[in-house]
């Protein structure tokens, strides 16, 4: 059962968070309707959903000026610096420095990099203990090979199979068996 994390004030978003241990854990995003002052489109491309799917993942950076700058490299779009905040419903700020995902397009390949080191606690140590387990995570993609570089510039891997449609995929182990998403 996920467990309800908060709001993304500057984002117009809302999340409930998955532990899957080792400080990783699936974020699932929906649109904050209460927050009027964003305008479309807001991040990860929430406002393009035309049904509920992984749209982006994250990786984690010790270097994210670094790594920002390979975004750029793929495309000057990407890369931006940004930090945010959020209050746990404990009391405890979660801070985080991230290169901001794109709107668009509504699934990316390319992922956005994120470092919890400025703040005093990780989301997934926060969380109860939910016995689930990052299996897999995988998708698939027109032109595969258009993200060997990328990925290998990031020190990444992940399998990308050829086919029509862009997709990823993520194979979860639970209580109740094995899941895919």
């Amino acid at each position: 059962m996920p467990i309800y994390g908060g709001y993304h004030k500057k984002q117009g978003t809302k999340n409930a968070l998955i532990n899957l241990n080792n400080e990783c854990y699936l974020e699932l995003l929906a649109v904050d309707n209460t927050n009027t002052a964003i305008s479309t489109p807001r991040w990860m491309g929430v406002d393009e959903l035309t049904k509920d799917k992984i749209t982006r993942f994250a990786l984690k950076s010790s270097d994210l000026k670094k790594d920002a700058e390979v975004l750029k490299y793929y495309d000057e779009k990407m890369g931006i610096l940004s930090n945010g905040f959020r209050s746990t419903l404990e009391g405890s700020m979660l801070k985080w420095e991230l290169t901001l995902p794109l709107a668009s397009p509504e699934v990316e390949f390319v992922p956005f990099l994120i470092d919890w080191s400025i703040g005093d606690i990780h989301p997934s140590n926060y969380l109860p203990n939910m016995n689930c387990r990052l299996v897999k995570l995988y998708g698939t993609h027109p032109n595969p090979k258009k993200f060997i570089h990328l990925f290998e510039m990031l020190n990444f891997s992940m399998q990308i199979d050829k086919a029509k449609r862009t997709s990823l995929k993520m194979v979860i182990e639970t209580p109740k068996g094995l899941v895919l998403l």
